[in-house]
């Protein structure tokens, strides 16, 4: 595996321990939602997350980075957000360190988040730190997060709200060896996604 790949498929090992502590039924459902929201994303299946077992009929997605705010309101504009990240190439990213809190509403959070972003991205985007050269150039954005995602009745994510720690965010260049495609992320993912389907 390559610097970042064992981190990446792990990324939901701390999780999982604490799911081994929670016996509500409720709040249960929801972490296991999340854990299985987290890996079809980032392995390009978006599809599936927003199923309707998973996911509600009308989400809303509130987006606070890079000292912008974005609002993706309805199921057609999530839908045209995760494509126009596939169309990036900027689907692959992962959390390492996190720390979670679950009740009944859903689950809150904090999380140190990694994501591999096109140069360009970084140019005029949310993203905006540094203006990089070669469009085709990829870069590794670390920065905590915080998470605060409510769930429906039926423990179906009715939306994510995000909210980024600029004074966090560090932007690196990896040796291209180490970025992990979404091709790779969709392989490394597969048997995880297969392990955690109900």
């Amino acid at each position: 595996m390559s610097r970042y790949e064992h981190e990446f498929v792990t990324m939901f090992a701390g999780l999982e321990k604490q799911l081994e502590n929670i016996d509500n039924p409720r709040h249960r459902a929801i972490l296991k939602n999340y854990r299985r929201h987290g890996l079809l994303e980032v392995a390009g299946r978006y599809q599936e997350l927003l199923a309707p077992d998973m996911t509600v009929e009308h989400p809303q997605y509130r987006l606070h980075e890079g000292g912008q705010s974005i609002v993706i309101d309805g199921m057609e504009q999530v839908v045209a957000f995760y494509e126009s990240l596939m169309a990036a190439n900027a689907i692959v990213m992962w959390v390492a360190d996190q720390d979670i809190a679950v009740n009944d509403h859903g689950f809150s959070g904090e999380v140190v988040f990694n994501a591999f972003v096109p140069a360009p991205m970084l140019g005029d985007s949310a993203f905006s730190d540094i203006r990089a050269g070669d469009p085709g150039e990829m870069y590794l954005l670390r920065r905590t997060l915080a998470f605060v995602w409510p769930y429906d009745e039926r423990q179906r994510l009715i939306g994510e709200h995000v909210y980024e720690d600029g004074a966090s965010r560090e932007i690196t260049r990896p040796d291209p060896a180490d970025v992990i495609t979404a091709e790779r992320a969709a392989e490394l993912l597969a048997p995880e996604i297969d392990r955690v389907l109900p």
